[in-house]
């Protein structure tokens, strides 16, 4: 019994950093994606999924074994001033894109359940993710890891429990395993749904909960009497979880848009799905996915916040103050609310942003934990570095074949 408890004690990052897989950017792109394609880019939330697996685990892995996260490290290398401050412009970008994303999402959520006007829910949501860091500063990141896995569970039954009253079908789930798009916007769409799946941010944060988690003290797992090699088998069970849950929240929202929206007018919103779901499956399906979406715009703005204050600090060396800097990001997301902009066209477009932002750290972060300079014996084997090199080709790929595209107007 003691075992398991300890056991149990080391789960938790990898959930905090899961709730990244579940943003509302997540739940347009995926929404977006069933509702206009049906089940064609299945096979795209499936391998992301994956990829994300894999892509976790090793930004965990660094921060356990180095002490440090991925934006340290990369700090401590990139020897240039201006090679430090030019990557960090580009990381904040996407972080900024994230903080659309999650502050917009929110707002919309507040707009379906309160009817609260959209740049006040904006204001709301940051107010709230502004709490969930204070309490992670000031109470530990244990605390702020059980308020965030409750809004984790508050997500996927807001996000699942349609999926139960109204089944896909299964001939069709099948069929959208087998990978293909069906013109420029698919390809858009795959981008998105890689973007706000596979997260920059997320990569970043991990490495830093990890680390804030087993390290903190400044002194080496081993030193402690933990085990780095007990650490990481308890990380692999982490990620498996928080992974497990994040893909089938993610393929139930696509699903359930695919099974009951494809042709009703107004679906290509959030606010339409919602009405959409209202009418076709009742009010209680509707409401769940509207807590849902607000449970998990207040989430993942915590997290993301996180993130980037991680990144400012890691590459630049500096603090700056949790407020003003929350305050700061706030801003495009609050101006584009203020605007008038579709909220949902805004989610997507800053998913697939956030998609051109993930090589920036996912090559970094494959190419590091292969050095043995870096984890010594805790290096990556080789497969794993194969597998690594072979989801960042995939994802340049794409992003490169998305650009032409987009270039080509389609």
């Amino acid at each position: 019994m003691r075992g398991s408890r300890r056991a149990a004690w080391l789960i938790g990052p990898a959930l905090v950093a899961g709730v990244a897989y579940l943003d509302p950017g997540n739940v347009a792109s995926n929404m977006t994606a069933g509702a206009r394609f049906g089940y064609l880019l299945v096979w795209v939330v499936v391998l992301g999924n994956a990829m994300a697996w894999l892509i976790q685990y090793l930004s965990a892995k660094l921060g356990i074994v180095t002490g440090r996260s991925l934006a340290e490290t990369l700090g401590e290398r990139i020897r240039s001033r201006w090679g430090r401050r030019a990557y960090w412009l580009q990381a904040e970008l996407v972080a900024m894109a994230t903080d659309i994303a999650e502050v917009i999402g929110g707002a919309v959520a507040l707009w379906l359940l309160f009817g609260v006007p959209l740049p006040i829910g904006g204001l709301l949501t940051g107010a709230v993710s502004i709490a969930l860091l204070l309490i992670q500063q000031r109470r530990g990141a244990r605390v702020f890891e059980f308020v965030v896995i409750g809004l984790l569970v508050i997500i996927t039954i807001g996000f699942t429990y349609g999926v139960f009253v109204a089944p896909p079908d299964a001939a069709g789930v099948a069929a959208g395993l087998v990978p293909r798009f069906d013109g420029p916007d698919s390809v858009l769409l795959a981008a998105s749904i890689l973007g706000a799946t596979i997260m920059p941010h997320a990569i970043y944060a991990h490495s830093a909960l990890a680390r804030d988690r087993f390290t903190a003290a400044g002194s080496h797992p081993d030193d402690r009497g933990v085990g780095v090699e007990r650490l990481l088998r308890a990380t692999r069970w982490d990620v498996t979880i928080a992974l497990a849950i994040a893909g089938t929240v993610n393929l139930a929202i696509l699903l359930l848009a695919a099974a009951n929206l494809p042709g009703v007018p107004g679906t290509d919103t959030l606010e339409g799905a919602h009405a959409a779901l209202a009418t076709g499956l009742g009010t209680a399906v509707a409401a769940l996915f509207a807590v849902g979406l607000l449970a998990s715009g207040l989430a993942s703005t915590a997290v993301g916040a996180y993130a980037g204050a991680e990144i400012v600090q890691g590459l630049l060396r500096v603090r700056i103050p949790l407020l003003a800097r929350r305050l700061l990001t706030l801003i495009p997301a609050i101006a584009i609310l203020a605007a008038g902009v579709d909220p949902t066209t805004a989610l997507i477009l800053s998913q697939v942003v956030l998609s051109f932002g993930i090589p920036f750290a996912l090559i970094p972060l494959v190419a590091l934990t292969a050095r043995g300079d870096v984890l010594g014996p805790y290096r990556n084997r080789m497969w794993t570095t194969v597998a690594g090199c072979l989801a960042a080709a995939f994802l340049v790929a794409l992003n490169g074949l998305l650009l032409w595209l987009l270039l080509a107007g389609g």
